[in-house]
């Protein structure tokens, strides 16, 4: 398989995230005859990355997916990479035994920090360190893909001292950028003009994630990233707002009038996920990473009414 580089360099690339199941049904449903990964591969996407769970759990799963793809040949497989509470000298081995298995793409994270935690509890702390030391170790046997946070990592002081790290990676040898979740297109924009200035010249890939439930919608934004949520996006969710709470089974409505809701809140969402992905495109990006949330038929509609499936 070629290097994603090789892609950015001829056309905007297109791409899909899943993540390693906890459960063996889980897993037979991903990776099992016929499953999600197989009908993923019908869309032609140009790789598929596996996450990492968070304090690098679930990592003998997210090998299991990568295996998987890798043997069937069909598309590139990226795995996500943290810090989290491991030694140089395990993450030396672990970054052979993925090229071992034919998996030489990486996202380089530090790493969502496990509850109560203050720092990675291991030797390397931030993902620039991550960069230089796999640079160091496996020379250009990676390709190596870093994060970029278009508002600002929820935990950085400024965006400004962000865009600076993001500097660093680059300079360390990271070679694309994959964004975190962003629905504020001016900040978006903003941001695009602000790495140029700085010098970052590392190809764009727009992490999106699919607008389908509400639940997960509110806690993507509020208690992972800290996203601002535009005013079109905020409508939805009131328009469809389950009285009183739509997180507990504590229903002040009907179960048909709950179900009707989350039916509208889906085809609105989907339909606000394809505008977005043109507002995307518009700004001279390099690729669209879809994340899959390991379903098909929702990822798919979204990919072809938005254009996607036409890059390739």
């Amino acid at each position: 398989m070629n290097s994603v580089m090789e892609i950015f360099d001829e056309r905007s690339a297109f791409s899909f995230e899943v993540f390693p199941p906890k459960t063996d049904v889980g897993m037979e449903k991903l990776c099992g005859k016929g499953g999600v990964l197989e009908q993923l591969y019908t869309l032609n996407p140009d790789y598929i990355s596996c996450t990492y769970g968070a304090g690098g759990t679930n990592v003998g799963k997210n090998l299991e997916v990568l295996d998987k793809i890798v043997q069937d040949g069909k598309t590139v497989g990226v795995t996500h990479f943290t810090c989290i509470g491991n030694t140089k000298e395990g993450i030396r081995e672990q970054l052979q035994n993925y090229l071992d298995h034919g998996i030489n793409h990486m996202l380089a994270l530090r790493g969502d920090l496990p509850f109560g935690w203050t720092g990675t509890g291991g030797d390397l702390h931030y993902a620039t360190e991550l960069v230089k030391f796999a640079r160091k170790e496996f020379g250009d046997k990676f390709t190596i893909a870093v994060a970029g946070s278009p508002e600002g990592h929820i935990q950085c002081r400024s965006l400004e001292a962000d865009i600076a790290f993001l500097k660093q990676k680059q300079d360390n040898g990271a070679d694309y950028i994959m964004t975190q979740l962003c629905w504020d297109m001016d900040q978006f924009r903003y941001w695009m003009d602000a790495i140029r200035a700085a010098g970052i010249w590392m190809p764009v890939d727009v992490g999106i994630m699919p607008i389908l439930d509400q639940k997960a919608t509110i806690n993507m934004a509020l208690s992972r990233n800290g996203c601002v949520m535009p005013r079109a996006l905020s409508e939805i969710i009131s328009k469809n707002w389950i009285f009183p709470d739509p997180f507990t089974g504590d229903k002040g409505e009907t179960d048909a009038l709950c179900a009707q809701k989350k039916e509208d809140f889906k085809k609105a969402g989907i339909e606000y996920t394809i505008n977005q992905i043109d507002e995307y495109r518009a700004c001279g990006i390099n690729g669209i990473h879809l994340y899959a949330l390991n379903k098909f038929d929702d990822v798919a509609y979204i990919a072809k009414e938005a254009g996607l499936l036409d890059l390739v």
